[in-house]
């Protein structure tokens, strides 16, 4: 964002220093260009960060949908707190039960 020259407290402040008609115009007009210049920053951070408001608003629900959809597509496990490693083990026990089971009936004959 670009950096502001005045704040509040300086435009209320401000003093102008008095010619024979009055304020000097020149240096009216000088500090007048100085807060039109602000005022043109602010109107262009305004509209930057309402747009980046926007898009980010808009990847929010873009994310909800994603996550809704993955949701409504995902498989139900009854058992969604079994990790890898215990289907790996409950797996092996398995095969040592049936096949250790053969393995003793052929070897009895």
């Amino acid at each position: 964002m670009a950096e502001k020259n005045l704040t509040a407290k300086d435009i209320l402040q401000k003093e102008f220093s008095r010619s024979m008609r009055g304020y000097n115009a020149a240096e009216v007009d000088e500090y007048l260009d100085s807060i039109i210049r602000d005022y043109d920053s602010y109107q262009k951070d305004v509209v930057f960060l309402k747009n980046e408001n926007e898009r980010l608003i808009a990847k929010v629900d873009e994310l909800t949908k994603q996550l809704s959809l993955a949701k409504k597509n995902a498989p139900s496990n009854p058992g969604s707190g079994v990790t890898n490693f215990d289907i790996l083990k409950r797996l092996s026990n398995l095969e040592k039960h049936v096949f250790g089971a053969r393995i003793s009936d052929d070897s009895n004959p």
